[in-house]
Order: structure tokens, then sequence, then C-alpha cells
């Protein structure tokens, strides 16, 4: 029987590059989104099925689930890979924005893993990928909420590991930097407050520039790919040249050097 992996956020970048790829290596592939009403490439793959998943909607994530069961029998790993990131001052952030941040990147992958976690114990088998980011190791200016959710993520994967080996399941972490993807960006800013405004510029020039050079999704997915099926423990996997020169420098820098280097990092942006 071929294995089957759930992925959410399927509709584009890393999570459709996924399900391509895996569907291309012979795996079963639930296809999960918002809206797969909109979508026209996954579902017409073989062994693909697209259905609807909003990580944000419980009902949504055990509908998506149980599909899933009944049309390929078994799922043996889950990618958590829905999110976005809200940028800017937290001053101009209203709470709406915080909230709607942290439901989507860790309160839905939490509920989507507590979903899957009593089939994989049942199966004593199964393996959970969340999607981080480089940004879970280093932070940026205007990062305050994506750098908060990202970090949680590398913690909640890290701490999940102990008591998830215990009913056989592996976590893996991969770590990408820039990609080139519509990745949902959101800029909570208010002109103002015009302390901050240079800092916006700055990072509204740096992001173009960066997803300009980033990374294909397919790299991503080929490294997501690497972390299923290598059958390591092994629990963090970078991608992206720049993702493992950031990370390679922060492991050995000490906070004041850290960052003063993103300090002229900023002024030089």
């Amino acid at each position: 029987m071929n294995k089957t992996i759930l992925i959410t956020g399927s509709s584009s970048g890393i999570g459709k590059a996924t399900a391509k790829l895996f569907q291309e290596k012979g795996w079963n592939v639930i296809a999960s989104m918002r809206r797969p009403e909109k979508e026209s490439e996954l579902n017409k793959l073989d062994c693909v099925l697209v259905t609807r998943l909003d990580v944000t909607d419980p009902g949504s994530i055990q509908a998506a689930v149980k599909q899933g069961l009944d049309h390929f029998r078994k799922i043996d790993v889950l990618l958590n890979n829905a999110g976005y990131g809200v940028f800017g001052p937290l001053e101009a952030t209203s709470i709406e924005n915080i909230r709607e941040q942290f439901e989507m990147n860790v309160v839905g992958l939490l509920e989507t893993t507590r979903a899957l976690l009593p089939i994989f114990r049942a199966n004593h088998d199964g393996m959970i990928i969340n999607v981080s980011s480089v940004a879970g190791k280093v932070t940026f200016p205007l990062s305050t909420l994506y750098n908060g959710t990202t970090f949680a993520i590398e913690g909640i994967s890290e701490a999940l590991s102990f008591e998830l080996a215990e009913i056989g399941v592996k976590v893996k972490i991969v770590e990408p930097g820039a990609v080139k993807t519509s990745f949902k960006f959101v800029l909570a800013n208010d002109e103002s407050i015009r302390e901050y405004q240079k800092l916006v510029q700055d990072l509204r020039e740096t992001t173009g520039t960066l997803m300009e050079v980033g990374s294909d999704p397919m790299e991503v997915a080929q490294v997501i790919y690497r972390a299923a099926t290598d059958g390591t423990n092994q629990l963090r996997y970078i991608s992206g040249r720049d993702a493992d020169e950031m990370i390679a420098k922060r492991r050995v820098a000490d906070d004041l050097v850290f960052l003063e280097e993103m300090r002229k990092w900023k002024r030089a942006a």
C-alpha cells in the first residue's frame, strides 16, 4: 500500500510543490486548502485528494481527516504547512491581527496535529513535519508576531518529539529561508506614528528583494521529502542557502554580536 501524506495549505507555494513532488514519488496525497473549489491543477492528478481544511476551523480539520481515511484508508505523514505572516510595529497592530496570527500559525498547527494523533497512536507509527522558517531561529525588525509564531513552532516541535516517541511517531521541522511564493504578507502600520516609518520602509524594500532572490518552492519540497523518507531521527532540516548562512551565524554569535549585526543589516537595507 502506498504511503499517504496530508498537507495543509496546498493551494500554492510550498504546499502545492510538495503535493506534486510526493505524488510524483508514488505517494497518496491529501491536498487540503481553505478553498478547494478554486483548485484546477492538483485535482487532475492521480492519487491526489483535494479537500477543504481550514486550520482555524476544527470541524473542517476532522472532516478532512475522515475524508482522507475513507479515500486512502491510512495517513502516514502530516505536513503542517498552512500559515502566513503579520509584520509591522506592535503598537500599530490590532489585537485581532495578533489573535489571527497565533490562531493560524500555532493553534491551527496544534489542532491539526491533535486530530492525527489518535490515528498514529493506534498504528504505533506516523510522522509530523512542521514547516517553520529561518525566522524560527533568527529575529528580524518588525517581525515580532511572525517570529513569535515560528519560535513557538520550534519549541512545540522539539518538546512534542519526546512524548510522541513513546507511540512510535517522529517529529521533524523544516526551516526555509526566503521562498519565491505567494506567501500571505500582512503589514500592520500607522503612518501617523512617524518614529517607526523608516523601519517600515526598510521592511517593504527588503521583503521585495528577498522574495525575488528566494528559493523555488520545489527546493523546499525536496527537503520535506528527504525529511519524510530518510529514516533518521533528525529533527531539523534547513532549506536555502540564506537560511543556512543566517542560522549558522546565529548559532555562533552571542546576543550582543548578533543584535549589532542585525542593526547594521537593517541600516544597509
